[in-house]
């Protein structure tokens, strides 16, 4: 790009015009007239070019200006716009700016019609998640010379975007496109994350920005069980954005809500002491909780009453086994808030929790990633054999975590147009998938996820067809039965205009009597990272031949419902600590008969 020289030569003034200096008398000759004429449209010229040159030269000190600041070290200030690659239309995303220093940056509104939340969390262990969630405006950042990286993702159907730019731009302004490679809701399948430690106000900004169809904020969070929810309520509203009066689904647009009632229970301290018992969230109730634990069971009946949902949280809190049967536990996040973006880091959490006979994969420090999500996939499939249909979902706990909100998230089939309400009805229903990463579609005999067969045959044949679809290679796709992968699928790769990855499949098993059917896939990724995603089961009812959990998985159960029955006792009232009781025996009357032991 041209731009003048920062020195300007200096002319001397010439002589004056000979206008100027003769002072006749008014009584000019023709000919004086006629030169008067011509020397006026001279004069007129050349005061023309003088203004020309006046705001040339103004212009070129203020760029020359601009150069010198730049050259000082002072930032530049770029205008960044976020575009939809087929439309050209801006869109709201997650956006990261780091310079090659390894300092982060982060844009800032461009006018009042722009958000833009700022989300920093960094680990001792420096594992750190460092983006702006961006509405669909234009947006300013200063940034000093050097080398940038910007990469811009958006939920999980756009491809990320990642570019490397040189500060200063010979142009101060920055278009970064992105591209969808599968619309879901074309297919008629909406995304949620039930479990959000982000603030009521912010959440507008997410849902759009992460493509999030449906986002369950926490709005009460406790961690004694010295109080309650309304009393020791630990979210705090920085945004200055209260709760609805009206506790209702609230509509962002057609296709993307919040439900704005949700609360945790995550408890580490009894009776002012360290104590901890567990967590788990409820979504979808109706009215604030005046409730303490750890009796679980009034919160249960309370939140069923009012229509909301019951999140299991992780699998290996103290309590999580116990309070299964106690509270009739809705949800089970096979995707949780230690599944990250950044790289996995809670290796030693919970670790003595596992079983022996789970045979976990570890390294010198603890669980890899494959072994914390297995740990969650054995949990699940033991408590499915034990007969509880719950269904699967995703938690963030984005807020707390270094991890974006819907970095786990589960889609839900819906069918025809979006309403909150049948999204949380198909959620209930088992009608979805949980994923990290590819999009999996199956029907087993024609059925959705989340069917239930009854009265099926003994030694029923069941068809299993789908497709795994992924912006990365598909390593392997497995059939789950009663917690056994029965079949590791041939698969017929299809490449598709986008450059994703589309895999089909088309397999017939045999189900001897009762139990379930599900199917699981796996993304290629560096660096032994986990990226899948996981079909609700389809149950099967065989009369005559029920379904009984392995020994192995049914002992361990029990070892671990007794052992927090004495480390409880003493701790807990006696009212509490009879429930874990009620659990105990539950538990024992699903210790399979002898003719049916499984190891």
């Amino acid at each position: 790009m041209f731009r003048p020289a920062c020195r300007f030569q200096h002319f001397a003034t010439p002589n004056p015009h000979p206008i100027f200096a003769n002072r006749r008398s008014l009584a000019f000759r023709l000919t004086d007239l006629c030169q008067w004429n011509q020397q006026s449209f001279l004069l007129r010229f050349v005061l023309i070019l003088g203004i020309c040159g006046l705001f040339f030269f103004s212009r070129a000190g203020s760029i020359c200006a601009e150069e010198i600041a730049l050259a000082q070290g002072q930032p530049q200030q770029v205008r960044l716009r976020i575009l939809e690659a087929d439309s050209k239309q801006p869109v709201a995303a997650r956006v990261y700016i780091q310079h090659a220093n390894g300092t982060w940056y982060f844009p800032k509104p461009a006018s009042s019609a722009g958000t833009a939340i700022p989300y920093q969390r960094q680990r001792p262990d420096k594992i750190e998640e460092m983006h702006s969630t961006l509405s669909a405006d234009p947006f300013d950042v200063s940034l000093p010379a050097g080398r940038y990286k910007f990469t811009v993702e958006r939920g999980k159907e756009y491809l990320p975007k990642t570019i490397e730019v040189d500060i200063p731009l010979a142009q101060p302004q920055l278009d970064i496109e992105i591209s969808r490679w599968i619309h879901m809701a074309k297919l008629g399948w909406y995304s949620g994350d039930t479990h959000l430690h982000r603030e009521y106000g912010e959440m507008a900004n997410l849902v759009m920005a992460e493509d999030l169809n449906v986002g369950f904020p926490l709005s009460h969070w406790i961690t004694s069980a010295d109080t309650d929810p309304v009393n020791g309520n630990r979210i705090k509203n920085t945004s200055g954005r209260a709760l609805p009066a009206v506790i209702a689904p609230v509509a962002v647009d057609a296709t993307h809500f919040i439900y704005p009632l949700n609360t945790e229970y995550e408890i580490f301290t009894v009776k002012g002491k360290s104590h901890t018992l567990g967590a788990f969230v409820v979504i979808g109730h109706q009215k604030p909780f005046d409730i303490k634990v750890p009796n679980v069971v009034p919160v249960a009946e309370r939140a069923h009453r009012e229509g909301g949902l019951i999140d299991l949280e992780k699998h290996s809190w103290p309590w999580s086994l116990a309070i299964v049967p106690l509270m009739k536990v809705d949800l089970f996040e096979l995707a949780n808030n230690h599944c990250w973006r950044t790289d996995f880091a809670l290796r030693q959490w919970t670790i003595d929790a596992a079983d022996d006979s789970m045979r976990l994969e570890k390294e010198t420090a603890g669980l890899t990633e494959w072994g914390w999500i297995d740990f969650g996939f054995q949990t699940y499939y033991a408590l499915l054999n034990c007969g509880f249909r719950l269904q699967p979902t995703a938690g963030t706990g984005s807020g707390v975590h270094p991890v974006p909100a819907g970095f786990g998230r589960v889609y839900v089939q819906v069918p025809g147009e979006l309403t909150y309400e049948k999204w949380i009805s198909g959620l209930r229903a088992g009608q979805s998938f949980v994923t990290t990463g590819p999009m999996l579609f199956v029907t087993i005999n024609g059925q959705s996820p989340g069917h239930v067969f009854q009265n099926a045959a003994v030694d029923g044949q069941y068809r299993i067809q789908g497709r795994a679809i992924s912006p990365l290679p598909v390593s392997r796709i497995e059939i789950i039965v009663n917690g056994e992968v029965v079949k590791t699928l041939e698969t017929k790769v299809i490449g598709t205009s986008s450059g994703t990855i589309d895999v089909s499949f088309d397999e017939v098993i045999t189900v001897p009597g009762s139990g379930w059917i599900a199917v699981r896939c796996f993304d290629d990724v560096p660096k032994k990272r986990v990226r899948f995603a996981h079909t609700s089961p389809v149950h099967i009812e065989v009369k005559d031949r029920p379904l009984y959990p392995r020994t192995n998985e049914i002992e361990y159960i029990i070892r671990r419902i007794k052992e927090e029955i004495a480390r409880n006792r003493g701790v807990i009232d006696d009212a509490a600590l009879s429930e874990y009781q009620q659990a105990l025996q539950f538990y024992e009357l699903k210790r399979p008969p002898e003719s049916e032991v499984k190891k």
